[in-house]
């Protein structure tokens, strides 16, 4: 046994973990388990093992452990090894043993490196950039998950999913998860966000929506000596005429802080808030042809006008969507995310932030190959980038190290190959075509129906 988990996690290095050879080495993981405090025995289903397998299942379109399983088997198979049992009992209690702050702890590591790996002539105005949001996932309706994640409120007791908000960061840049944050829905996104600007570095520039744009975000971004570009709350009222102007629809003045202290805060922290902050407001305009322009104020602490110039903010922010919305859409749907198999809420947990890790790994095969199409990485397809390194990863794991690396030469070839066609402006209403199945809504328990039908 202690042979075969050696062999299926130099397989696993070499097929899954190809896009982190020097992002994440061995060497290093073995320092993340001691740091950890993480021990084991001599058994298959070893921590760094579990690891690359729960990173295999979130990529796969074929999410049960069968699958992986049946995959590790083949590929012992393949190196000569009889292979273990294909019971996935040892999987499913090696899952439960990982510990999930290892997993937490692998998303900023993967995402630092891989940034580093970035010309710094590709960063906005010389500074990274972070874009937040949030959205909600299901999980399997168990009395476990209604427990922490209950189901919507609108839905009778027994008929609804346990429902999880998800608040993400992603680097602008690289479009890489640098850290997210999991609640229960009836957790605002606003207060889920403030718990993480403490993972801001100094320099760094976080960019959200008008939800965010308040004294008290602001203020907490800049205690950590990072600024943000925010569009203004819809509350807090403009006016270009007073303050210190810096050009047309372009000012800057000074907020006081609110009275009222927000219900998620208590009193040592918002008195660490100052009292009063000194913020640009500019006025940028938006236009898309075939559109009326349209016009927003965003809110931020990069006070230098000639520095940071409107229109630099302007590209800015049309940046926004894209890298927040379409991003968070790939983590949610591309990946299969938004429908968690996990019957208890540690195990949901580690489902996400392993679905953020193999996004990761998506993130950093694509900019590895986004030189072969001049960095334009918004051609690049994600969903292509999976379905070509899905196709490979078994060649990847049994093949040699020549071979390997034709392969992966291949795979980057491939994937700046075939880049998403040029549609600029696109818009599509937000509807659906195909009809639902004609069955009623459930209203009752499952146990309440089966007894009407035994009746």
């Amino acid at each position: 046994m202690p042979k075969s988990a050696e062999i299926l996690k130099h397989q696993l290095f070499k097929s899954i973990g190809s896009p982190w050879q020097d992002i994440l080495p061995e060497a290093r993981l073995d320092e993340l388990l001691a740091e950890e405090g993480i021990t084991y025995r001599n058994r298959l289903y070893t921590p760094i093992v579990t690891v690359w397998g729960m990173l295999y299942q979130a990529l796969s379109a074929d999410k049960s452990l069968r699958n992986t399983v049946k995959c590790f088997t083949t590929w012992l198979t393949a190196a000569g090894v009889t292979p273990p049992s294909s019971d996935t009992g040892a999987y499913s209690k090696a899952r439960d043993r990982l510990p999930e702050s290892l997993l937490q702890r692998l998303i900023p590591e993967t995402t630092e490196q891989l940034e580093q790996t970035v010309p710094k002539a590709h960063y906005w105005c010389g500074r990274r950039v972070r874009v937040f949001d949030g959205t909600t996932v299901l999980m399997a309706d168990s009395e476990a998950n209604q427990a922490v994640y209950p189901q919507h409120g609108n839905q009778a007791v027994g008929c609804g999913f346990p429902l999880a908000r998800v608040v993400v960061f992603f680097c602008l840049l690289t479009g890489a998860v640098v850290s997210g944050c999991i609640a229960p829905k009836t957790t605002s996104e606003i207060v889920m966000s403030r718990l993480l600007y403490q993972d801001l570095a100094p320099d760094d520039v976080a960019m959200g929506d008008q939800a965010f744009g308040s004294y008290v975000d602001l203020a907490l971004i800049q205690q950590q000596e990072a600024d943000g570009v925010l569009r203004k709350h819809h509350a807090r009222h403009t006016d270009f005429r007073k303050g210190l102007r810096h050009g047309p629809g372009d000012h800057q003045v000074v907020w006081h802080k609110p009275k009222r202290r927000p219900g998620h805060m208590n009193t040592d922290e918002f008195a660490a808030i100052s009292q009063t902050l000194t913020v640009r407001e500019v006025r940028l305009k938006l236009s898309r042809n075939g559109f009326r322009d349209q016009f927003i104020i965003i809110v931020t602490t990069l006070l230098d006008a000639k520095q940071y110039p409107a229109s630099q903010l302007t590209r800015l922010y049309g940046w926004r969507w894209h890298a927040a919305e379409v991003n968070l859409r790939h983590l949610k749907t591309t990946l299969k995310m938004e429908r968690l198999t996990a019957k208890t809420p540690d195990m949901v947990r580690k489902e996400i932030w392993s679905h953020m890790l193999a996004y990761n790994v998506l993130r950093s095969v694509m900019e590895q190959a986004s030189p072969l199409l001049h960095y334009e990485r918004n051609r690049l397809s994600l969903q292509g980038a999976r379905q070509h390194f899905q196709q490979i990863l078994a060649l990847l794991a049994t093949t040699s190290n020549a071979t390997r690396q034709r392969l992966y030469d291949h795979l980057l070839q491939d994937i700046a190959s075939d880049p998403l066609p040029q549609r600029p402006n696109r818009h599509e209403p937000r509807v659906v075509k195909r009809r639902p199945k004609p069955f009623p809504r459930m209203r009752q328990p499952r146990n309440i129906l089966k007894a009407k039908l035994a009746a």
